[in-house]
């Protein structure tokens, strides 16, 4: 079982030999390992590098725990580093170079990104690392590197990637995807069960490990109900305080809103989480609270709540938008003012949601996620928002239809939910 992440190879390959460190982001177990270590690896010999010339560590490997040692590292580059020609250094899941002190303290330097910087001086040196901790890599890409840190983000397979191996028929293979998602790994298992057991296990044995581990959490409890409250409720507006409510009232948990706060920095930190902000389109502003969090992967997420909660609605929801994160947009959350005439013969303003803002560079796009629009009350209300907008960027309503898309009379493209999966242009054909 092989997928062909093209859509990050080739970012790999656009960045070859820039001066500057690649820095490969994402969630355990997404196949950020396999991307380097077989994908590019496999392009450079391919393209006539010598294997000697590729150095590859996985520091979460046993049997490299004293490479993750700053100093050792550099000292085992340094010795395979020969001046007869154009070397590449693969570092995997860097994080652990870096010690729990480091992290504890935004001032303190990070040694691991002294190694890094020496190498990048060494004109035959390309360095690619990969990463599962935004809060170690974020200020250090920026800072550390003082602008020689180019990032790309990984994600667990699209519908695309997952499609593209399966083959058959389309919405039998969404249906499996909006089951099991798009950790690689789980489509080697044989059977449902099996995937589940898979999924599940991510949780507890890697990613809670690695946070409370990380962190030095003092409540493992909570962090479990929190992401049981959170996997329940993709796609709805919250907050620390209302969160923090709700596990008091309905856990019995007696914490408070700077601890949930803080929880929640570390379940996004390690990506399983992502948060859309709220936007104000009309004052162009955006809004403190609440927000909306979505699930990495739809897959773990149905794991989580041992597929008791399979609402179709939020679930296509949060596929819509891994799938405009994965192709680089930024994506908030949308709130525009709607005035209508109430029942008392007066015009009354009210708050409306939009569903995605989506951004990338000068383009904008207003997208709403609909199951179904063949009601037309349902249709008047998804549309109700976007012709409140009244600006000239695209207004699309994505729903689970095989039809083409189409533009109907108030200039509102309709997008059949895989035809926009498929097609990453979908936005602006």
């Amino acid at each position: 079982m092989e997928f062909q992440r093209k859509r990050y190879l080739n970012k790999l390959i656009q960045r070859m030999n820039n001066g500057q460190v690649k820095v490969v982001t994402g969630i355990r177990r997404c196949g950020k390992s396999y991307l380097l270590f077989t994908l590019f690896a496999d392009y450079l010999k391919q393209n006539g590098v010598d294997e000697e010339h590729i150095i590859e560590v996985a520091l979460d490997e046993a049997l490299n725990e004293h490479l993750r040692d700053p100093h050792e590292l550099a000292l085992y580059l340094r010795d395979r580093i020969k001046p007869d020609g154009q070397y590449y250094i693969l570092l995997d899941e860097i994080q652990y170079a870096i010690s729990r002190e480091e992290m504890r303290n935004p001032d303190k330097p990070v040694r691991l990104y002294g190694v890094l910087n020496g190498l990048l001086r060494q004109r035959n040196v390309d360095v690619y690392v990969t990463g599962s901790n935004s809060k170690m890599l974020s200020r250090d890409v920026m800072t550390e590197f003082r602008g020689r840190g180019d990032t790309v983000d990984v994600h667990p397979l699209s519908f695309a990637e997952y499609y593209g191996w399966r083959g058959g028929d389309k919405s039998d293979a969404y249906e499996e995807y909006a089951l099991f998602g798009g950790m690689p790994f789980v489509w080697s298992k044989a059977t449902d069960e099996e995937r589940g057991d898979y999924l599940k296990s991510l949780f507890q044995e890697v990613y809670y490990k690695d946070i409370m581990e990380r962190y030095e959490l003092e409540h493992p409890d909570v962090l479990d109900e929190l992401t049981d409250v959170l996997c329940s409720s993709i796609g709805s507006l919250t907050n620390a305080s209302k969160l923090a409510d709700t596990l008091n009232s309905v856990k019995h948990l007696k914490v408070n809103h700077t601890t949930i706060g803080t929880y929640l920095k570390c379940l996004t930190d390690s990506f399983l989480f992502r948060c859309a902000k709220r936007y104000d389109v009309k004052g162009k502003k955006y809004f403190e609270f609440p927000m909306k969090y979505y699930c990495e992967d739809v897959g773990l997420r149905n794991a989580r709540l041992n597929y008791r909660q399979q609402e179709e609605t939020h679930i296509m929801e949060n596929v819509i938008y891994n799938e405009l994160v994965m192709r680089g947009y930024s994506v908030d959350v949308g709130v525009v003012p709607v005035t209508e005439l109430g029942s008392d013969g007066k015009r009354h303003q009210k708050t409306c949601e939009i569903d995605f803002v989506v951004n990338a560079g000068m383009k904008r796009y207003y997208v709403q996620s609909a199951l179904s629009v063949s009601d037309a009350d349902k249709l008047k209300q998804e549309k109700r928002p976007l012709l409140a907008v009244r600006d000239s960027f695209q207004q699309i309503i994505v729903s689970k239809t095989n039809a083409k898309p189409w533009f109907d009379d108030a200039g509102i493209k309709h997008i059949g939910l895989y035809d926009f999966l498929l097609d990453e242009e979908s936005l602006s054909r």
